[in-house]
């Protein structure tokens, strides 16, 4: 393995030459986080918190074990020594005055485009949404019914960015499953619950209850429920490590859509393949800092290509120094023996985000499993699908799309199963019932069927 001078100090690894099952390890370590390393900046900062060094994760189970036991009185503190926000029952919650002010100031462009992708998002999210399903038996019929959840908590990032886009990514299929319920959390930032275009979009969706929480505190705040906030049934969006932690730790409470990591993009190219097209393909997620973005070809002159391209429009966005450092800290470029190779890595990687921009990419797809959402050809960028297309851009990191799908409507029904018998069709499983049960000792469910002979 070698590192590519001097520009760009990106991983490469070429399977021709170095041992591939070490370099894919090293990657999978990279983009599964374990969350208990901490910067030294961390550390002190914990320290000064808490009086004490703690792992993230003892601060996850420091927080949510407070709120548990003391409820909003903790919430508030804990919002005031991390987030240095000086809060009230009283102000927690975004007035709804606030969020009609926020709507009626938006820029009219922002709103027609919320109002085109809520379009989009449903009409994708209704088209597969399951529905009940009947089916005959003799003497009796079984039904499973899908019904949504009564309340839902949805967890908006706030530190670097504003991100109407994923109130829409969480909100919209909720909504379409006909959950009525939603509580957005946002941190009590210029990017997050302060923000005028994040109002304006959840004032546009028909979101009244928005509060100005981050962290883990707000993750245990809505999966214990206190003062003011109602618990909900499950909690779904992105956050950074303390949201993903709190997640974990309070799952059982409540339902949570995943545990996620870090973005990530798998890119795999070939000669088709325009270098300055996938320079903003691999810096697009590494700038959400951190990002993982990992190129992937059977053409060296064509990744080398790609990586030169990247040193040259680095400097021309504005989060191009944050794209670097993650670039050089979680990025790779991996020349592979062939095609079937490379769909071969993709796979084995299995990423958040897989682009395959090649000449063929319909036909490389069918040789991949797991992705958490596919970009084929080289006009559908992963922005596509961040912002407009229909699937919810929350999707499964850290090679989880191994087992885990993305965010869909489908996601906030529960089932249930409905069974109806008469004499007759309990008689047609009498028999099965009686011998299993008596194979595992359990009497009375036998006699349960027997009686009514």
């Amino acid at each position: 393995m070698t590192l590519i001078p001097p520009t760009l100090r990106i991983l490469r690894i070429d399977s021709r030459k170095d041992d591939i099952r070490a370099a894919m390890d090293l990657l999978r370590r990279r983009l599964s986080p374990r969350g208990d390393v901490v910067s030294q900046a961390g550390r002190q900062r914990t320290i000064e918190i808490f009086g004490e060094a703690l792992s993230p994760k003892q601060v996850v189970e420091r927080i949510c074990g407070d709120v548990a036991r003391r409820g909003l009185a903790a919430v508030l503190d804990y919002s005031a020594r991390i987030d240095k926000a000086e809060l009230t029952a009283e102000t927690i919650r975004v007035p709804l005055v606030e969020l009609t002010q926020a709507h009626a100031g938006a820029d009219p462009e922002l709103l027609g485009a919320v109002r085109r992708v809520r379009e989009r998002i449903g009409t994708f999210q209704e088209a597969i949404l399951q529905h009940d399903i009947r089916v005959e038996r003799p003497g009796g019929y079984l039904i499973q019914r899908c019904r949504p959840l009564d309340r839902v908590g949805i967890c908006v990032p706030g530190g670097a960015a504003a991100y109407p886009s994923t109130v829409l990514m969480t909100a919209v299929p909720a909504q379409v499953a006909g959950v009525k319920q939603l509580a957005v959390v946002a941190p009590p930032t210029k990017f997050g619950s302060y923000n005028g275009d994040l109002l304006a979009t959840c004032h546009e969706l028909g979101i009244t209850e928005v509060y100005r929480l981050g962290g883990a505190q707000a993750v245990a705040a809505l999966a214990y429920g206190v003062e003011g906030i109602a618990r909900v049934d499950k909690i779904v969006g992105p956050g950074n490590l303390f949201v993903a932690l709190a997640k974990q730790h309070v799952f059982g409470e409540v339902d949570i859509d995943s545990i996620a990591g870090p973005s990530e993009v798998v890119v795999i190219v070939d000669r088709s393949t325009r270098a300055e097209y996938t320079a903003y393909d691999l810096m697009a997620q590494a700038e959400h800092a951190p990002g993982a973005s990992i190129l992937i070809g059977w053409d060296a002159a064509v990744l080398d290509a790609a990586v030169d391209e990247i040193g040259r429009q680095l400097a021309r966005v504005e989060r191009g120094d944050l794209a670097r450092q993650s670039l050089e800290e979680f990025g790779a470029v991996i020349l592979a023996r062939d095609e079937d190779e490379a769909c071969r890595l993709a796979d084995e990687i299995a990423p958040e985000h897989l682009h395959i921009a090649t000449e063929n990419a319909a036909a490389l797809a069918e040789k991949i499993r797991h992705a958490g959402a596919m970009f084929l050809g080289n006009h559908t960028p992963v922005a596509l699908g961040d912002y407009a297309a229909g699937p919810s851009h929350v999707l499964p990191t850290s090679g989880t799309a191994r087992f885990a799908s993305g965010l869909s409507a489908n996601d906030f029904l529960r089932t249930h199963s409905v069974l109806c018998f008469d004499h007759e069709g309990m008689m047609e499983l009498a028999r099965d019932v009686e011998i299993l049960a008596t194979k595992e000792g359990l009497t009375a469910h036998r006699a349960s069927v027997e009686v009514r002979k």
